[in-house]
């Protein structure tokens, strides 16, 4: 089984770069308070860490 990151939008994309709101939807996100299981790799790490005001990392499974 892979290693996986759940990850939760903190932050809203209103007046936000538009290059933060297209990491959020690469990411699987797009409302308040919604979560979701991403695998763990460096490119899911880096844009979670390219737009860490917006989002938090709740778990890590594997």
């Amino acid at each position: 089984m892979a290693k996986t990151i759940v990850v939760k939008q903190i932050g809203s994309p209103i007046r936000r770069p538009e290059k933060q709101r297209a990491t959020l939807i690469g990411l699987g996100l797009n409302k308040m308070n919604r979560t979701k299981e991403l695998e763990d790799t460096p490119s899911v790490r880096g844009m979670v860490n390219s737009i860490p005001h917006l989002v938090t990392i709740i778990e890590e499974r594997g």
